[in-house]
């Protein structure tokens, strides 16, 4: 029976520019013996062609098409959504940008007034970024984020992601914001599933993190895989509300399940 694998990108096949031991022969069997492979990565500060040629880079052959990433997921939302003319405010960087202009959605500049406003990691937040955020908030825009994660993983630390201008603007306006649109969201996984055309229980969700990778996986009844290579650790998943059905070393190891 074809089986079909999710995999999270940042601390499940690689560590910044460093793959993880294996995760090229891991994925190479698996496609081998029939089965499917997604990439599936909520980090929005990066194009999903950048995506293809580090992958490929470290001896994963992968083609646009392999790749799914928060920024193609939030345009596709908007696209069902916004009426002809429309422009959305965006807090991000150029690849979310870049990815919403291709799919022909229009930015602006001007917050006031606007009906949706994307929220995604930018490493040049400011005040003046929160504040506009805030306005346009309690005005009644709807806010969507591209993913929830509080920090990424590297080689080596973390950096503060979405989830921490998440916090700022929730704590501004003392409610939470409208929708996350990335992992662990339902909308991220029908993306996904989608893609490899199978039924939900015949695919694996491999991923580094609890509350994104695995609550997907579970809520969306997927199989869930936890890797400790990258933010979740063994003694998290026993504690927390959102255990995996398997716990693994690393990615090499996904081929024996």
């Amino acid at each position: 029976m074809v089986k079909g694998y999710i995999f999270d990108l940042d601390g499940t096949v690689y560590l910044g520019d460093r793959m993880i031991e294996g995760a090229a022969e891991a994925i190479e069997t698996l496609r081998a013996r029939g089965d499917r492979v997604v990439f599936l990565s909520n980090k929005p500060i990066a194009t999903r062609q950048s995506y293809v040629d580090k992958l490929n880079k470290m001896g994963i052959k992968t083609t646009l098409s392999d790749v799914l990433n928060s920024s193609q997921i939030v345009a596709r939302y908007l696209l069902k959504r916004i009426h002809p003319g429309e422009k959305v405010f965006v807090i991000g960087e150029e690849p979310i940008r870049e990815e919403l202009g291709q799919h022909g959605i229009a930015i602006t500049e001007n917050s006031e007034g606007v009906r949706y406003v994307v929220l995604s990691w930018d490493r040049s937040f400011t005040y003046d970024k929160l504040n506009r955020l805030y306005q346009a908030a309690i005005r009644g825009s709807v806010i969507i984020a591209s993913n929830p994660d509080a920090t990424c993983p590297l080689d080596g630390g973390q950096l503060p992601d979405t989830g921490a201008f998440i916090a700022a603007l929730e704590v501004a306006t003392g409610k939470p914001i409208d929708l996350v649109v990335g992992k662990p969201s339902l909308i991220a996984a029908e993306e996904a599933i989608a893609h490899l055309g199978l039924s939900c229980e015949n695919i694996f969700m491999v991923g580094d993190r609890l509350e994104t990778d695995i609550r997907m996986a579970n809520e969306a009844g997927m199989k869930s895989v936890l890797v400790l290579t990258g933010v979740s650790t063994k003694e998290m998943a026993e504690k927390a509300p959102f255990r995996p059905h398997y716990i693994v070393p690393s990615i090499k190891d996904v081929v024996n399940l």
